[in-house]
């Protein structure tokens, strides 16, 4: 299977104009990691971003005399990663591989070429980020609730 077939079957992708596929493809890899592998951590350089296949990912934040607090996790089909899109390109979570999992992985940089260099491109895939952020953002208010309320 390509690159540009597993990009096809991914449901975050779902409906994209086939000519794009190759393009994103351009810079994109397949990742695996094992259970306990730290992807990121909140705060530093967002630099890559993945669309998950196989597997789960945690989602996690510091919480002073606490530790590491879970958030959400991400399983097959779901996409791990937004903070790359807006400046100023840090990670507001952290990650963890809860099991083992495979992914494609993006380079940010290229990705947002990309998006520069086509308006249509740029609005479709900033749209979806967007509906990630917003049930990133619902995760994290459900588990603060779930904390603290």
């Amino acid at each position: 299977m390509t690159t540009v077939d597993v990009l096809r079957a991914h449901p975050f992708l779902a409906g994209l104009p086939e000519p794009w596929l190759p393009r994103l493809a351009g810079h994109a890899r397949p990742v695996v990691w094992h259970p306990g592998h730290r992807l990121f951590r909140a705060d530093r350089p967002a630099e890559r971003f993945w669309l998950v296949r196989t597997g789960r990912v945690t989602l996690d934040f510091e919480v002073p005399g606490r530790g590491d607090v879970e958030i959400e996790t991400i399983g097959p089909g779901g996409v791990l990663g937004w903070s790359w899109l807006f400046p100023p390109y840090r990670w507001q979570f952290g990650a963890v591989a809860a099991q083992r999992s495979t992914a494609v992985e993006f380079t940010a940089e290229g990705v947002r070429r990309l998006m520069e260099s086509d308006d249509a491109l740029g609005r479709q895939l900033t749209t979806r980020f967007m509906s990630v952020v917003v049930d990133r953002l619902h995760a994290a208010r459900g588990r603060l609730l779930d904390l603290y309320g």
